[in-house]
């Protein structure tokens, strides 16, 4: 396949199958090149045509947890207390400023998913 930028549907088809019949190429080969170039030509084709916005960032924190199987006490060094987390996580008080730069600096979060703005719950 020629190397050209993806501008069409059936262009970034062409480009995914191509893709997968040179996944296995040996490394630093002229196929593997190839290889590194089309999967940069595809990711602009994709983050034009399919943006992905940035999740809600209690969300984000939620997935978080469940991926590296955290528990809400681990986030208490982060957030505060006990009650402090669970007003956050249940959307009743905000991250502050301070919260989101130990969630980034602690826990290796990005902080600008985290400081994206959220609705919040009424306490009841």
């Amino acid at each position: 396949m020629k190397l050209q930028p993806i501008r069409t549907k059936s262009d970034y088809a062409a480009a995914l199958r191509e893709v997968e019949r040179l996944w296995d190429a040996p490394e630093k080969s002229p196929e593997a090149e190839q290889l590194e170039v089309l999967s940069l030509l595809i990711e602009d084709y994709e983050r034009r045509h399919f943006p992905i916005d940035s999740p809600d960032p209690i969300d984000f924190l939620l997935n978080v947890m469940e991926w590296r199987g955290l528990s809400r006490k681990d986030l208490e060094p982060y957030i505060g207390s006990r009650a402090r987390v669970a007003e956050v996580l249940n959307r009743v008080r905000p991250l502050t400023l301070e919260m989101i730069r130990r969630l980034a600096s602690g826990l290796k979060l990005p902080a600008d998913v985290l400081i994206r703005g959220y609705e919040l719950r009424r306490a009841a």
